[in-house]
This record gives structure tokens, sequence and C-alpha cells, in this order.
């Protein structure tokens, strides 16, 4: 299966563990990741923050290219350019003026119909049963929460992905790894998002209140979609842990490594080596060497 794949600045540099599981794991499952040729910045949050105009201009400009490529569908996993290029589709398609504005500044014409998918759809779309056939570690007794943050969800109306206040698409992916998703209540609160850097008592206060949950919940570990988030909840334990002197090292794991691991895949391999947090004294239990199935 080919699809068209847009990393986005985070999975080449602070989240590049996020793009190597996803790497690793959909070659495994088959599927054939095309990168967008020339690919630019989708402006994530200092476009939209700063210049509307730009802010759909530089998602749109890479949705030309991966059109021009022949690609039908685009894999977006980070969830904030996912975010930027389904709200710049929704922005064109719905007001002509700003098409033509947005047309203007690229000297271009848009072709905004092709397909968005983000990290959990891109599991449902190669199907689940792929995932459980590659499956040779079953992670029963894994408890963990399932975080999908503000962007996978909001605003509802553009995105349209799941309930934006009781979603459950990413805890069906979990099961299916024989991980044990926790009923909690911060699954879809703000980490702080890009604060992280201009305002980091912010992020250290939403952060601790996320973690804080998870585990008062008996969550082990944090799942992620969102290479922001990861870094939010990941990185920034060492600011909790001086404010919080009980503070515990909560793990956060991309949901493309949580499955890698499911499918017996070295842990190197899906970049679990590359967090702040040690996931060991969680996952040590599961060994990572591959187990044929009878």
């Amino acid at each position: 299966m080919d699809i068209g794949y847009y990393p986005g600045c985070s999975l080449t540099g602070t989240a590049k563990e996020y793009d190597q599981s996803i790497r690793r794991i959909f070659s495994e499952l088959g599927v054939n990741l095309i990168e967008v040729e020339d690919w630019s910045c989708c402006g994530a949050t200092s476009a939209h923050a700063t210049n509307h105009l730009l802010s759909l201009a530089l998602p749109l400009r890479n949705i030309n290219l991966a059109k021009r490529q022949g690609l039908k569908e685009l894999f977006i996993p980070c969830a904030a350019c996912y975010n930027r290029f389904v709200v710049a589709q929704y922005e064109v398609n719905r007001d002509a003026s700003v098409r033509k504005e947005i047309e203007n500044i690229l000297e271009e014409t848009i072709e905004a119909d092709i397909r968005i998918i983000n990290m959990i759809e891109m599991f449902e779309y190669i199907g689940k049963d792929a995932i459980t056939a590659r499956k040779r570690k079953d992670l029963k007794g894994f408890k963990v929460a399932a975080y999908y943050g503000c962007l996978l969800l909001r605003p509802p109306a553009v995105v349209k992905f799941d309930d934006p206040e009781q979603p459950s698409s990413m805890e069906e992916i979990i099961r299916l790894t024989g991980a044990e998703p926790i009923e909690w209540s911060f699954k879809t609160e703000c980490c702080g998002a890009s604060h992280s850097i201009t305002n980091t008592n912010i992020v250290v206060t939403l952060s601790k209140r996320i973690i804080d949950d998870a585990r008062e919940m008996g969550a082990e570990a944090i799942i992620v979609a969102c290479p922001m988030c990861h870094s939010n909840l990941d990185m920034r334990q060492r600011n909790i842990a001086k404010v919080d002197a009980q503070h515990r090292n909560m793990p956060v794991l991309y949901l493309s490594e949580l499955v890698g691991i499911s499918m017996g895949l070295d842990r190197e391999a899906l970049g679990l080596n590359l967090h702040f947090i040690d996931t060991e004294p969680v996952l040590s239990r599961f060994s990572t060497a591959i187990v044929t199935k009878e």
C-alpha cells in the first residue's frame, strides 16, 4: 500500500523517535510511505498566531505538492500539522474569496481535495486486522492513559474526528496490543502546547495535572499521538520534579511505539531510548525479541 507522508518539522528534529517508530512499524505492516517532495513547514502555532493568510498558504502549498506527486491520501502524524492542514482545507473549500487570495499568494491553483489522515486514522485506514496479525507480544496488564490533547479533536466542526469530549478511537488501537486503557478525566485537556518555550510555568502546571490524574487512575504510562504533547509531558517532568518533591516519573509513549512494542520490535529501532523519561521500568517485563507464532 502506497500513501503520502508529511513528517513536518518536529519529526525531523525534536520528535525524530516518532518518525523512526512510524517508518519502522508501517514498513512491517506493508505500507510504503511516500514523503512529499520539497515539503516545507506548515506554520503550526507561529503562523496562525501572526498572519491568517500565511497560516493557510503554508499547508496548502504542501497539499499542492502532494497532489502533483499523484497522492490521494496524505498521512500527517503530527497533531499540530494535521490540524493546520484540515483547517486550511476547510477555509478554502467554504470561501471562494479566501481561496482566491491564497492562490494569488502561492501563484498557483489550489487543489484541496486530498484526504488528510492523522495517526489514529492511519491505523484504522490500514485495518485493525493487520495490526493484530503482526502482533508478537501481548501487553496484557499494561495500564495506560490515552491522551488526545487539543488538536486532534478541535475545532470539531472542522476536524470531525471522534467525539471531542469523550473520544475512544485511540483506546481501540491500544486494546489491539493487549494493553489496558484506563478511564480518566484529562484525556482532552490542554498540556500548554507551544507555551512550553514562552511560558514554561503554564506548561509545568498543566502537564503536572495531566500526569497526576493519569497516575491516580492507575496508569503506568501515557500514550500520545502528538510531538508537542510528548515534549511537554516527557521533557517537562524534570521541571515538575523541581516544584513537587513527591513527583514520580511517568513514561510517555507515542501510539506508534506502543504498537511497535506489541509487534516485538527492538526498543532502539522504535526510538524508545531517546525519551527523557526512561521507559524501561514499565516495559522491562515485555521482551522486545520477536516471538514466532506457531
